[in-house]
């Protein structure tokens, strides 16, 4: 398991996004990490577990104009 530390005001979905290349994997990141379930923003220096779990990584078909 990896650890990610945040910066001030990262939220669930801009630490997946970070971590997973999509917001998808939010679910995992908040599992993995319960103790933080009530926190919305984040303040810079919190450890953050990243789960290595395949599943979390999904594959999305952007359309070109969308990179």
């Amino acid at each position: 398991m990896r650890i990610y530390n945040t910066i001030q005001g990262d939220t669930w979905d801009i630490i997946s996004q970070k971590v997973y290349g999509h917001s998808l994997g939010m679910q995992h990141l908040i599992h993995a990490n319960l103790k933080y379930i009530e926190v919305g923003v984040f303040s810079a220096g919190i450890k953050i577990n990243v789960p290595e779990d395949e599943t979390a990584r999904i594959t999305i078909n952007k359309p070109p104009w969308f990179e």
